[in-house]
């Protein structure tokens, strides 16, 4: 079940919340932290959907203040006006009357972090006499959601067990696949209850939350940071259209990416995208890695096969099939179009590798620019490239020129990594940057008279690879494709 907080401050505005809520949510929760004055009879009465009423103390995380034998009271008259559910903390539940047909969960917050001894602290509760069991902690390491799930799978109690914070999202997902009770979800940004809460429509309609189910597979994104990535709005909608029970979600590993791949192998994740800044560091984790690897020396998507991790590169090919339709149409000169062209890659990570490597196999004569000059130059050398400083590139001339850095990247719309003088009429430009869609370089780029390949392009192209990899079907091209313009806000 999906549950959304209402965080209003007045009884009008709790009634509007609780009715815009019940078109998304299955429950509602009443915060009357935020409102103790509210009219809960009226709100009771009228009630779309079944609610829980909480009134979260202070010391627990929440809002109110006053008396403690206040506080209690405004829960005694919810259980009296037959709430369908209370909230009420560990700590005071024995306090709390019992009646009729309203269920107690019984709650633990930690806002600092995810409690040392879980089992110990969800035992306690469901011996309080909890109807449902409640913890809601800080998670602080990825890792720790594993904490999580190794709880839920364990009970047979109906239990709520959240992870806040960003690196909680894992928890809040995958908790039904564990048979998590349910999830909080706000209705709207900005109107959270708890840090790392996401809106409902996102989590019910993005991750098809409800299709959840314990055969469910799960895929992710590795990487940081990855809050604004478009890859599990592609990916969740590329499942849901070819009829794959899977969902994908953003995998925020901070530190120690190979660690997070060993821990979470207990899950069975049945694959990974990765992308900055592990898409080099993440190879000691692989019990395999395909040829492509091997030469680039980085790799952008994980998978299992035969219990085993392998590694594999779908940056290079799809770069090479975007240059060449560029080049030529989807039907035009093939492999060859590359060989002997001329090509300034603007960047020496691990997409620069994969388009310089591929480059270099189809014959292209290349030279690398990057911010870091030492970097730069170790690239070049590994692949028979010339390095040329960030700030000489006007005095390349180039057939195609590929920026493979962040420059560009919303926020900052307004820079571009290549001066106007560098666009030619009739050279390529390829920006793998996808957001904006138009980048101040391929926006200069068009008026300059050149091709230009953008990075939705590149980013459907190895997402689509991705998804054929993971499943052995025909990737949906076009709805990943809407989805990404969509989530971009161009549909």
């Amino acid at each position: 079940m999906i549950c959304i907080p209402i965080v209003a401050r007045t009884t009008d505005a709790i009634a509007e919340e609780m009715w815009a809520a019940a078109r998304i949510a299955d429950l509602v929760e009443l915060r009357l932290d935020y409102a103790p004055s509210a009219d809960l009879e009226r709100l009771l009465r009228n009630r779309p959907c079944p609610v829980i009423v909480t009134c979260r103390p202070v010391r627990q995380g929440g809002c109110f203040e006053g008396p403690e034998g206040e506080r209690l009271g405004l829960l005694q008259r919810a259980v009296d006006l037959a709430a369908e559910y209370v909230d009420v903390e560990l700590d005071c539940v024995q306090r709390l009357r019992r009646g009729g047909r309203t269920r107690v969960i019984v709650s633990h917050h930690d806002f600092e972090r995810t409690p040392p001894d879980l089992d110990g602290l969800h035992d306690s509760i469901v011996r309080s006499g909890a109807d449902v069991a409640k913890i809601a902690c800080m998670i602080c390491d990825i890792c720790d959601n594993l904490r999580l799930f190794r709880v839920l799978r364990r009970t047979h109690h109906p239990t709520i067990l959240l992870g806040m914070g960003e690196l909680g999202l894992v928890s809040r997902i995958l908790g039904r696949k564990f048979g998590n009770y349910l999830v909080y979800a706000s209705l709207a940004p900005g109107k959270e209850s708890a840090p790392g809460q996401v809106p409902a429509a996102e989590l019910r309609d993005m991750y098809g939350y409800h299709r959840i189910g314990p055969g469910t597979a799960i895929y992710g994104l590795i990487g940081d940071p990855i809050a604004h990535s478009m890859s599990p709005a592609v990916m969740n909608a590329a499942f849901r259209h070819a009829g794959v029970d899977a969902v994908y979600v953003p995998f925020r590993v901070q530190r120690d990416v190979v660690g997070f791949v060993k821990a979470y192998r207990e899950m069975d994740v049945s694959g990974y995208s990765v992308t900055i800044p592990h898409k080099e560091t993440v190879l000691p984790a692989m019990d395999d890695v395909d040829e492509v690897v091997k030469r680039v020396g980085a790799l952008n998507t994980v998978m299992y096969r035969g219990g085993r991790l392998v590694g594999t590169n779908t940056d290079v090919p799809a770069a090479l099939a975007a240059l060449e339709n560029a080049l030529g149409g989807d039907a035009g000169p093939g492999p060859r179009a590359l060989d002997g062209r001329s090509v300034l890659i603007i960047g020496a990570g691990g997409a620069a590798r994969a388009v310089a490597f591929g480059l270099a196999e189809r014959g292209a004569m290349i030279v690398i620019a990057n911010r870091t000059p030492e970097r730069g130059r170790r690239l070049a050398e590994q692949i028979g490239a010339r390095f040329c400083p960030l700030d000489r590139i006007a005095d390349v001339r180039a057939d195609i020129i590929v920026n493979t850095t962040s420059v560009g990247m919303h926020p900052a719309v307004n820079e571009t990594p290549v001066p106007r003088v560098c666009l030619r009429p009739g050279a390529v430009v390829f920006d793998a940057v996808y957001n904006p869609m138009e980048t101040r370089l391929l926006r200069e780029a068009r008026e300059s008279g050149c091709k230009i390949v953008t990075g939705v392009e590149w980013f459907i192209r190895q997402a689509a690879l991705q998804f054929e990899l993971w499943t052995g079907l025909p990737a949906p091209r076009e709805a990943m494709e809407r989805a990404l313009r969509a989530r971009l806000g161009n549909p």
